[in-house]
């Protein structure tokens, strides 16, 4: 079984970037939680995550990362085992530019020569211990869907929105989004939250699944930052497990830690947990000096050079 990995990376801290960013959404000002300095800024984290791929998860076949005319400096081309993958390469003239990582991710199994198994990752995820393909995919071949259990996930949206009268964060919202059609089209909600790591797929699924959803997805396509009426890809997960093509785990702190890099006190509990998976999440709430701690952290946790750099 040949399984591929595709990446999203972007390096928030180039200049000609940042001006065409701000030149679509109008003001140069970041708004917190959905545009801030946190989705976009890189602090090498591609670099790292790479790593501990080869370290941990040598029988990747091909690494694919999705740019927006962006190359990462250490980054050596020249390794056939890497390719790198333009916007403008799998995405259609109306997403762009595109600065939304959801829509974005709508387009992954477009790559031309992406393996029918693959695996996503944001570059923020590593992998912390070595991992087998049968970690990913069962032996019957089909992906293993990785989620925090929500049993009251629909109930506890609604209260928040009819009850509490609280705006749902955009991030939360595209969830429901996706959870929501596919209910209405399989009769069954889905309350599982994405665990926020590397994710297994098969290619025919999504692509099933964006025709399924093939007009509300084309919907979200102008959606240069994010929206309210995103779909988080979420959707794939579940339209392969209410189709019986998936097997759905639930994830532990054992198995995919998230660390907020903000939250300090979270590095000694990735230790004392050791899990499979982890990711360092940026966000609004995290300031340079917190990225200053990650990037030390990862160069400590990952220090040797990978065949993937110059």
């Amino acid at each position: 079984m040949e399984i591929d990995l595709v990446y999203l990376w972007v390096n928030g801290n180039d200049p000609a970037w940042l001006a065409k960013r701000n030149a679509c959404i109008g003001i140069a000002e970041e708004q917190p939680g959905v545009n801030c300095k946190g989705r976009y800024a890189d602090n090498d984290e591609l670099k790292y995550s790479m790593r501990s791929v080869e370290m941990y998860a040598p029988w990747i076949h091909k690494i694919y990362i999705v740019t927006d005319n962006q190359v990462p400096g250490w980054l050596d081309t020249s390794n056939p085992k890497v390719s790198i993958v333009d916007h403008r390469d799998i995405m259609p003239e109306i997403c762009l530019p595109c600065f939304n990582s959801t829509v974005i991710e709508h387009f992954v199994c477009k790559i031309p020569g992406l393996s029918e198994n693959f695996l996503f990752a944001n570059d923020d995820t590593f992998i912390n211990k070595s991992v087998k393909p049968s970690d990913f995919f069962a032996p019957d071949g089909l992906p293993i869907i990785r989620m925090n259990r929500r049993p009251f996930r629909k109930f506890t949206l609604w209260y928040k929105k009819k009850i509490q009268k609280r705006r749902l964060s955009n991030y939360l919202q595209i969830i429901k989004n996706a959870a929501d059609l596919v209910e209405k089209k399989y009769g069954v909600y889905f309350g599982g939250k994405a665990h926020h790591n590397i994710d297994a797929y098969l290619k025919s699924d999504c692509e099933h699944a964006e025709q399924v959803f093939k007009h509300e997805i084309e919907a979200t396509w102008p959606n240069h930052m994010r929206s309210a009426n995103d779909i988080q890809r979420n959707l794939y997960a579940y339209v392969a497990l209410a189709e019986k093509h998936a097997h759905l785990h639930y994830v532990t702190q054992r198995t995919s830690f998230r660390l907020h890099i903000h939250k300090e006190k979270l590095y000694k509990k990735l230790e004392r947990y050791d899990p499979m998976l982890f990711c360092m999440n940026d966000s609004e709430y995290a300031t340079d000096d917190d990225r200053r701690r990650m990037a030390d952290f990862l160069s400590r946790r990952f220090p040797d050079k990978s065949q993937f750099e110059k």
